[in-house]
């Protein structure tokens, strides 16, 4: 067995699985971004604070697309689905506690809404087709995931995989779980919040991550903000 770090093998798995992950491109994000759900909350009339929990592969990229949205207010990396007492890197990957690496967006909801937040997480943030992983990351803890933390969010959220699926935006089938934020929250490590901005030079975060952001400028220019909910 090694005796490397999880962090370390992460990115040493990479190296080993370069071929592998350029062929994937990690996420094919679309060249146009997908539509706007049909069925979304208004924005509210004044200012306030509302939270998103979604899963969606390896946290450092999520949290790297959504700290630069307008109207994200602060973005953390945690773990959720799982018991408060194996929620740390070490034990979640080992695919044995039921943890998928989630990202908590608190956001303004008179600046953007919650079907926003979906149509980037689904158009640029990750590629919802592909079960218990994301390109070169395997497991159930990378699964694509909605932990909602209100009916609005529920309904919101089956209404628009259900109207993504009807006009075959993505060439297979959605795969991602729509399940309530049950068991909580857990706030990961501390040297994994703001990973990517931190280790841009990284070979991970260069193949799987900075291409996500630029695909979230490219798409969602109005709600663009380098520097956003940090």
């Amino acid at each position: 067995m090694s005796n490397l770090s999880p962090l370390a093998s992460r990115t040493l798995k990479l190296a080993a699985l370069i071929a592998f992950a350029f062929s994937l491109g990690c996420q094919a994000a679309p060249k146009n971004p997908l539509p706007a759900p049909v069925n979304d909350a208004p924005l509210a009339n004044i200012s306030g604070r509302q939270t998103a929990v979604f899963a969606g592969g390896c946290f450092w990229g999520t949290q790297s697309v959504f700290e630069r949205v307008k109207g994200v207010v602060t973005t953390t990396v945690g773990y959720a689905g799982g018991a408060a007492k194996t929620a740390t890197y070490d034990q979640v990957t080992t695919e044995t506690t039921g943890h998928a690496e989630s990202v908590r967006i608190v956001f303004d909801p008179s600046k953007i809404s919650y079907g926003r937040l979906l149509q980037i997480f689904f158009s640029v943030a990750h590629d919802p087709t592909e079960l218990n992983r994301q390109g070169p990351d395997v497991g159930t803890s990378y699964r694509s995931a909605i932990f909602y933390t209100s009916d609005e969010q529920r309904r919101i959220s089956l209404a628009y995989i259900a109207q993504l699926d009807a006009a075959h935006a993505f060439p297979r089938p959605i795969v991602t779980q729509v399940v309530p934020l049950n068991n909580g929250f857990y706030t990961a490590e501390e040297y994994h919040q703001h990973y990517a901005d931190q280790n841009p030079d990284n070979p991970y975060i260069t193949i799987c991550d900075l291409p996500k952001i630029a695909a979230l400028k490219q798409q969602f220019p109005e709600l663009f903000d380098e520097h956003g909910g940090r």
